[in-house]
């Protein structure tokens, strides 16, 4: 796994923190190296849980994005939400 310059991990929650190694298990069999993004830092709409601490950004593999987001879905479970977004892949804890 590997984490952008400037991105802090160390204030994700612990739903997010556990799922880190099956979200990079996905990344990994597409062959392609987990990159977080974004945390809590920059800008994320109003209410966004990254301000919480349960959120993360990915870099997103454009040739299996599709298949990474639902292999993502799949394997975290319904109390995590995924999101292919314009530039990245959203994923947070929300079991509501």
């Amino acid at each position: 796994m590997l984490i952008k310059a400037g991105v802090d991990i160390s204030r994700l929650n612990r739903e997010i923190r556990r799922a880190l190694p099956k979200i990079e298990r996905v990344y990994a069999s597409y062959g392609f190296e987990l990159v977080i993004t974004s945390t809590y830092e920059g800008n994320h709409g109003a209410g966004s849980l990254h301000y919480g601490d349960d959120a993360i950004d990915t870099r997103k593999e454009t040739k299996f994005e599709r298949n990474v987001v639902k292999d993502l879905k799949v394997g975290l479970g319904t109390a995590f939400d995924v999101v292919l977004e314009m530039d990245h892949i959203h994923i947070e804890y929300d079991p509501d």
